[in-house]
């Protein structure tokens, strides 16, 4: 995440820094230039001057932060700001605390609200778990419907699992062979020579 909260992709991160080692620059962030923090603390102070500014990436952010330390109700607090303004990774993570019961009572019709609002927003594994309710409800003909939808985003699992639903004959192999073929161009979608070479740089 940049100083400014935008999310990109490895493959950006890579050249843009390719970029500056090349051409001897001050290190800034790819979308603002303001210059990179100098350290920890300075990092910390632009996210919170972004959840101040109530940034639903950067609340996220801060919630993710929360969680891992274990403080389940500010993490819940955070989450539940972000999802608020609209961010569908908010959602995803308020289902995971509704399904835990960490900084919150378990609560199955809560956790699914989440669920199936982040996978309207289109978080693939919101949708693949959608599934899993559905599947652990008894109703396969849904859960293999919210696969399809997750596999045809690029979602593995959620491939591997309509997989292991065709060899039981709950997928016709119609709809197995379309959504192989969405699987497939959702994930050549996601490729690029810059994404290639950051991949090959974090293996050296």
């Amino acid at each position: 995440m940049t100083c400014c909260s935008k999310v990109i992709c490895n493959g950006c991160v890579y050249s843009y820094d390719v970029r500056i080692y090349q051409e001897k620059l001050e290190p800034t962030c790819p979308f603002c230039r303001q210059l990179d923090p100098k350290s920890k603390e300075e990092e910390d102070r632009n996210v919170m001057k972004r959840v101040k500014a109530n940034d639903p990436v950067a609340m996220l952010q801060m919630g993710l932060v929360c969680y891992n330390k274990g403080d389940y109700d500010s993490a819940f607090r955070r989450y539940n700001i972000s999802a608020g303004l609209g961010d569908v990774a908010g959602h995803y993570q308020l289902s995971c605390l509704y399904r835990k019961g960490q900084g919150v009572e378990k609560d199955v019709k809560k956790e699914v609200y989440h669920l199936e609002q982040a996978a309207i927003g289109g978080h693939p594994i919101a949708r693949y778990n959608l599934g899993a309710v559905e599947e652990e409800n008894g109703r396969m003909d849904r859960a293999v419907k919210h696969w399809i939808i997750a596999a045809t985003l690029g979602h593995n699992a959620s491939l591997d699992t309509l997989k292991l639903c065709f060899r039981r004959g709950l997928v016709s192999k119609e709809d197995f062979a379309s959504a192989l073929r969405a699987h497939q161009a959702a994930v050549d979608a996601t490729k690029s020579p810059q994404r290639e070479a950051a991949e090959e740089a974090r293996k050296e």
